[in-house]
């Protein structure tokens, strides 16, 4: 039997199985029943390892072992191996969260912020900035620091960055106005966006802007700026820098206090574009 690599290497992404265990798992969905010295020839897997891997098989629902003698293997439908691995991702996502929800209760947590908060008077200003590459890595960062604002958070961003941060940070922006946070945030508006800035509008005051920038500035000392245009880049390689510098962020923020007068809100604004 022979089975490309490219498909080979794309089970063993979705199902999160070794190079042996795809390779006797196609040749048993190829036989249907089969012993594990056949799947080893098949699979050119070696005949010491067929047995051990065909075990964790089982143990993963890919496979069924058949009573008698000799011993064979039964393959389970495709359709119902992506249930059970489905089902098995969810549950050890569950088990990984709540062990990370009762980490919040323990001494180990409280070692850790002592070993962060007694350690970060010895970094140097200058070692608190880092890069931020792939999008889901910029909008962790982006959620970490605008929840911990206490002061003001600002935004300057793109049509679609707009959308992207209404649709994941607006539980964050809620939390924050609470407890007296004040946000701004300035974009190209267009009309199709109005009914997602209506909704973040209730925590955020939002203006239409004419430039093109990307940068969110919290209390005037931390900034995080992307280097890249949204518009031209793919997710995968969307690029951040994130610098904690008191200095620069509340001189960017002057200077975005002074473009921020005289935008327009964002009502306004496209009630004179659609005219």
């Amino acid at each position: 039997m022979i089975v490309k690599d490219e498909f080979l290497s794309k089970l063993r992404r979705y199902f999160n199985l070794n190079l042996y265990e795809v390779k006797i798992w196609t040749a048993m969905l190829s036989r249907g029943v089969s012993t594990a010295g056949e799947l080893s020839d098949i699979a050119n897997v070696p005949r010491s390892r067929s047995y051990d891997v065909l075990e964790s098989l089982e143990k993963k629902g890919f496979v069924i072992m058949k009573l008698g003698k000799p011993i064979k293997y039964i393959a389970v439908p495709p359709s119902e191996v992506v249930e059970r691995v489905k089902k098995n991702v969810r549950q050890d996502a569950e088990e990984s969260v709540k062990r990370l929800e009762n980490l919040k209760q323990t001494e180990v947590l409280k070692e850790l912020k002592n070993l962060h908060e007694e350690g970060i008077e010895l970094v140097e200003a200058s070692d608190l900035s880092g890069s931020l590459k792939g999008r889901h890595n910029l909008y962790n960062h982006l959620e970490f620091t605008i929840k911990n604002a206490e002061e003001s958070v600002t935004i300057m961003t793109t049509t679609e960055g707009l959308l992207r941060k209404i649709e994941g940070l607006t539980p964050v922006f809620e939390k924050i106005h609470k407890r007296g946070a004040k946000i701004r945030i300035a974009a190209p508006v267009t009309e199709e966006a109005l009914p997602a800035v209506r909704e973040v509008s209730k925590f955020a005051e939002v203006k239409d802007a004419k430039l093109k920038a990307r940068f969110v500035i919290v209390d005037a000392k931390e900034i995080i700026f992307m280097v890249l245009d949204d518009a031209q880049v793919h997710p995968t390689y969307d690029i951040g820098i994130w610098i904690n510098t008191p200095f620069f962020a509340s001189a960017l923020e002057e200077l975005f206090e002074l473009a921020w007068k005289d935008m327009k809100p964002v009502l306004e604004a496209v009630e004179q574009k659609v005219e």
